[in-house]
């Protein structure tokens, strides 16, 4: 037998044992376990943000799903009996679907899970951490939750962390309701927290080393990068390629606001509500250090938040240059 927490209840200076059940009282895992653990998901592990919860996968529904400070996607596996050995592989295709979502699939389930952006969630739920930043979804992590733990399935989890490093772990919990009505749920991890608090700060590797210096690339070297980058078939380069660029050689600044409209105004299946969902890997690709090239002919400012690049402009020496690699790649004509 795995993993098993019993308590008592001290009732005038005697140990009264209390042994209830989730189902015996009337509690169901999809009405009132998930609301709970999405309600505060500490009790899951420290630093995740719920995005999500009965999230369809080509596999199933995810019970819930979350990201962490660390911008690692948090698949969460809910029973409210045992768990069993056979969670583990359920858990393990679900992180395989998500492992292959993109930042817009994620901002679509947090939308509509937290009826805000993904941008205005993270940043609430982690003030301190600039989402720019961030390799979103770069890692998975897997979290198992449950009232026991068959000790297989403990010592698969145990033997997958210490040898190989996996994300993964599993939370025991016992529901108790006392002789006065009052219910609590206590827990304890298979993998401590300390354990996973330094997994955390160890996945810091993954962050995209930033910059808003720009290159000093000459002319030649420029012209270069620029046709190399541009001419990837990657969604968000396209959309650099096609829209940022244009775009700004119509005008001197380009503002946020401005540079959303031309997403929508460039394809009229974008939904406006969703334009910021886009936006968030360009300003991405634009901050990252690997690509000054970019930032040696693109200028842009931080008029309103520290994460937010805003008033987007070509450099007034490089507006010729932009122009001719755009002609060059069949974006505009000349």
């Amino acid at each position: 037998m795995g993993t098993e927490i019993r308590s008592w209840q001290i009732v005038n200076g005697s140990l009264i044992p209390i042994d209830t059940v989730l189902k015996d009282e009337g509690r169901t895992e999809p009405y009132d376990l998930e609301p709970w653990l999405a309600s505060n998901p500490e009790i899951i592990g420290a630093g995740i943000m719920i995005i999500g919860r009965q999230v369809m996968t080509k596999s199933g529904p995810i019970d819930l799903l979350g990201i962490d400070r660390s911008g690692n996607t948090v698949i969460i596996e809910i029973k409210r009996a045992e768990l069993p050995r056979e969670a583990l592989a359920q858990a393990i295709d679900y992180a395989s679907c998500v492992a292959e979502w993109t930042v817009e699939r994620l901002s679509e389930v947090c939308s509509g899970y937290t009826k805000k952006t993904f941008q205005e969630a993270f940043n609430e739920a982690f003030p301190d951490v600039d989402l720019e930043n961030l390799n979103l979804n770069s890692s998975q992590r897997t979290v198992l939750v449950g009232f026991s733990i068959e000790a297989s399935l403990e010592r698969m989890i145990e033997w997958l962390s210490d040898t190989y490093g996996v994300n993964l772990n599993a939370v025991v919990l016992s529901y108790l309701k006392t002789k006065g009505g009052e219910e609590l749920l206590t827990k304890t991890s298979i993998i401590s927290e300390e354990m996973e608090q330094e997994r955390t700060r160890k996945q810091k590797k993954f962050e995209i080393p930033m910059s808003d210096e720009p290159g000093t690339h000459d002319l030649d070297s420029l012209r270069r990068h620029l046709l190399d980058y541009l001419a990837r078939d990657e969604v968000t380069i396209k959309r650099i390629r096609e829209i940022l660029f244009p775009a700004l050689l119509k005008t001197k600044v380009l503002s946020r606001d401005q540079l959303k409209k031309a997403f929508v105004d460039s394809d009229p299946n974008h939904d406006e509500s969703k334009v910021g969902y886009y936006l968030m890997p360009v300003s991405s690709q634009l901050g990252m250090t690997k690509n000054d090239f970019l930032r040696q002919v693109v200028a842009y400012e931080y008029p309103r938040h520290k994460w937010e690049k805003d008033n987007f402009s070509v450099r007034g020496q490089y507006r010729d240059l932009v122009k001719e690699v755009l002609e060059e790649l069949n974006v505009i004509r000349s």
